[in-house]
């Protein structure tokens, strides 16, 4: 383990170096963060899973850097061009930024003017001149006049050196340090439409004469900009102050008013023109990109958590229903446990006749599979289908719930849904999974890929891997954070499980459908190649409901169950009693049970699982409606107070589902009467909200809405 980096991270984060090394060794040995964030609290200071996140990626960056940095010394001692001098400031940098810099003069380089200059003997007469002493340049150049080597005149010889000299000024470590700071802090992004593509790019309108800071630009606009280029519309460039950047450049450079400081001003500019500028644009670039992809991929993390965590309705039987108009709508219902035990098909969209015969179906089918509660799909005849089954008389009190179908197209038409349902067609699987999505939202988002769950900004513009990483890094987290019944689990939901994978997530399901449903955690251990270590990470994440041991339907990790039996045992009563009886627990002086290894963060929570055992950490499910009547763009008038569900959060403000087919959107600045640094301050994903319509365009299908007006 590197102490350099222990030290260096602890450091940055504000943490104690005890705490980075003990979560770097936790790391090492396969633990995952939902893992150590939960049951080794004492191990790393009861750091949670932020900052152990924060830790494995820096470590990782730091051992990138040092991978490099390995790469980098090779090639120089391979090259015969390593110095002890060189190789304590490689040793010392300590970003990639700075070791590249330092490397740039000795890395391999494609033929340039300056390589060409050196292959004509002209480096001593470069070197000369950048010395700037007394001696006159002309005078030396003509010395170096060579026709063989097409060195026809001394005017030839200083511009060959010249040459020279751009490209070591172009190399100079404090040169592009300053370079870069100044487009940093000075730099403007630029944008202009391409001429003729006025019309076809109508989308980047607000880019067609655009200037903004480069310190300022937030990240939706740098990666709209990026986009709007690649896809051939504008043309985007950051420019300086010239005049700045030059005369940092001289300062540096140029001594005196000498005939060589004169030359040495000729290659300053040249070198600023020709080379730097050129090559720090590119580098600010890529760090403004990286800068936004970082930012957007935050977003798009947070509101996939917050979908991810919405109500579940809970095991309930569903009749559920993806909406259509000419090919009718498909009915499936659903047991408590999610299984499809009946599909159908009703036109209640069509003649008279098959809206009557729609409504017995579906009057039918609530009565025989003791429905207790409708899904609809929030696409194309869902509210016209909303508002069909509202006028049903349906038996008993059954709630009707509009839910989003984002991404249920994907996952009808893939692989996990073709094994799952290999005998029904894609619109069958998608009514399935609309109908699961009320019951458990996160075991069923799950199963689609997070990009095609409808929720970020510009995800397919970013670093595709850091989305991947993030993402996967999400839904972990929520996978964990809720627990799953391992008897009901899908092998998508039991993946995400610490410590588990595909193997063993398949061998889990493969096992229970053999046996039958598990009895007790400890039978965990019979499923094939589920050893000690995946035992370790997965167990107290695993619940079994209704089992032998009450504590295996909760959060407690069989590693410290006999905490419990001995509290029991010492209250004389048996867990049960412990469960069901706060007095008892109210009695308990945790300070007894403290050992080396168990400490009070982990007592604390074995108390509050005891309290509430597999308690879901979700809120509790409330039901929501649009409002009646407004079911198209056309049916909104500015000034209306509607109520709705926010679907996506971006940099700019909140989009909200007000059951029209198209979300309209709260601008950052209507979302309180106070500044909003952050939409999430304000708003979560599938919170129910009331907006007030500010303005329809229903010609480019734009809604915009005011939360602040509607309190």
């Amino acid at each position: 383990m590197n102490e350099t980096h222990i030290t260096k991270i602890a450091e940055e984060l504000h943490v104690l170096k005890n705490q980075v090394r003990a979560t770097a060794s936790l790391l090492a040995e396969g633990a995952t963060i939902p893992f150590i964030a939960r049951y080794r609290k004492e191990v790393t200071g009861s750091l949670d899973e932020v900052a152990i996140t924060a830790i494995r990626d820096r470590l990782n960056q730091l051992i990138e850097l040092d991978k490099r940095r390995e790469v980098i010394v090779k090639s120089l001692e391979e090259r015969g061009l390593l110095t002890d001098e060189l190789k304590e400031k490689i040793a010392a940098a300590d970003s990639l930024t700075v070791l590249e810099d330092i490397y740039l003069p000795y890395r391999p380089k494609r033929r340039t003017r300056a390589t060409v200059a050196r292959e004509k003997g002209l480096e001593p007469l470069a070197k000369l001149i950048f010395a700037q002493d007394s001696r006159d340049p002309a005078a030396e150049a003509a010395l170096f006049i060579n026709p063989e080597k097409e060195i026809h005149s001394a005017e030839d010889a200083l511009s060959g050196a010249r040459d020279i000299i751009a490209e070591w000024i172009s190399e100079d470590q404090t040169a592009r340090s300053n370079m870069r700071n100044l487009y940093l802090h000075s730099g403007v992004f630029t944008t202009k439409i391409i001429q003729g593509k006025e019309e076809e790019g109508i989308k980047y309108q607000d880019y067609f004469d655009w200037e903004e800071p480069v310190s300022k630009a937030p990240s939706h606009r740098i990666l709209a900009m990026r986009r709007g280029e690649k896809e051939g519309f504008l043309t985007l460039r950051i420019h300086i102050p010239e005049e700045e950047a030059l005369s940092m450049l001289e300062s540096l450079f140029v001594k005196g008013n000498g005939l060589s400081s004169q030359q040495v001003k000729m290659a300053v500019h040249d070198s600023y023109k020709r080379l730097l500028s050129l090559s720090i644009e590119t580098e600010i670039r890529l760090a403004t990109k990286e800068r936004a992809d970082k930012e957007a991929i935050q977003v798009f993390a947070e509101n996939l958590r917050q979908l991810l965590l919405a109500s579940p309705l809970g095991e309930r039987n569903i009749l559920a229903i993806d909406p259509g108009f000419r090919t009718g709508c498909k009915v499936v219902c659903l047991d408590r446990q999610g299984k499809l035990v009946h599909t159908d098909t009703i036109y209640p969209h069509q003649s008279e006749e098959a809206t009557k015969k729609a409504a017995m179906i579906i009057i039918d089918l609530c009565k025989q599979f003791r429905i207790e509660a409708i899904a609809i799909g929030n696409g194309t005849a869902g509210r016209e289908t909303e508002s069909f089954i509202r006028t049903l008389s349906l038996p008993g009190n059954i709630p009707v719930v509009m839910v989003s179908e984002s991404g249920a197209s994907v996952y009808s038409a893939s692989e996990v849904a073709r094994k799952e349902f290999p005998d029904y067609d894609v619109t069958v699987r998608g009514s399935v999974s609309i109908g699961r999505r009320l019951m458990d939202p996160l075991a069923e988002l799950v199963k689609i890929d997070p990009k095609s769950i409808g929720v970020g900004q510009y995800q397919h513009d970013v670093n595709q891997n850091a989305l991947k990483n993030s993402l996967d890094d999400v839904v972990i987290s929520c996978v964990n954070k809720v627990g799953v019944d391992v008897n009901t689990a899908s092998k998508e939901l039991l993946i995400y499980i610490s410590g588990l994978g595909p193997q063993l997530a398949e061998n889990i399901v493969l096992y229970r459908k053999e046996h039958g449903p598990f009895k007790s955690r400890e039978e965990l251990k019979k499923v094939p190649r589920l050893g000690p270590g995946a035992f370790e990470q997965s167990a107290g994440f695993l619940r079994i409901r209704g089992g032998e041991n009450p504590l295996d339907g909760s959060a407690v990790h069989p590693e410290s169950y006999h905490i419990v039996y001995a509290m029991a045992k010492d209250l004389g009563c048996s867990i049960s009693d412990l469960i069901q009886n706060e007095k008892l627990r109210e009695s308990i002086d945790l300070t007894r049970y403290v050992t080396d290894t168990i400490g009070l963060p982990t007592l604390h929570d074995i108390m509050e699982e005891l309290a509430k055992p597999g308690r879901d950490p979700r809120e509790k499910f409330e039901i929501f409606e649009f409002a009646k009547g407004i079911e198209k763009i056309d049916d909104l008038i500015p000034g209306m107070k509607v109520p709705g569900i926010v679907t996506n959060i971006t940099a700019f403000g909140a989009f909200v589902d007000i059951g029209v087919h198209q979300d309209g959107l709260i601008h950052i600045s209507e979302l309180a009467n106070r500044f909003v640094k952050n939409p999430n301050e304000v708003v979560k994903v599938h919170q129910k909200i009331t907006v007030v319509v500010l303005d329809v365009d229903t010609k480019r299908k734009r809604i915009s809405l005011s939360l602040k007006r509607a309190e």
